[in-house]
């Protein structure tokens, strides 16, 4: 399944003017990175990846039909969150905000 291209649309609206901002297609998705970091992706499985910290995703997982732990190949990612639902523009921009200030946390990493 491609990429929902609307929403990786509204997700670069979002972190236009962010130091250090590239983009990249991966794994059938379009991810965004802060300094080399990734914050959150347009999931080419359907939905939104958000980067948190891993001592925190539980905290996030309050709504366990929208937001979910990230499972990649049968295990789960810690450290990520798999929203799948489809996302109002403010609920967009808070879940975009929490992956790129927890990229910005980290290391510059070059790539």
């Amino acid at each position: 399944m491609p990429y929902d291209q609307a929403l990786a649309d509204r997700i670069g609206d979002l972190v236009t003017g962010e130091e250090g901002l590239t983009q990249q297609r991966m794994f059938g998705g379009l991810a965004f990175f802060v300094n080399g970091n990734m914050a959150v992706a347009a999931s080419g499985q359907g939905g939104l990846l958000v980067r948190v910290d891993a001592d925190d995703v539980e905290a996030w997982i309050i709504d366990d039909e929208r937001v979910l732990p990230m499972v990649m190949r049968g295990r789960e990612m810690r450290g990520w969150l798999r929203i799948v639902s489809d996302l109002t523009d403010p609920e967009l921009e808070q879940w975009v905000s929490r992956g790129v200030a927890y990229a910005r946390s980290l290391p510059p990493k070059s790539r």
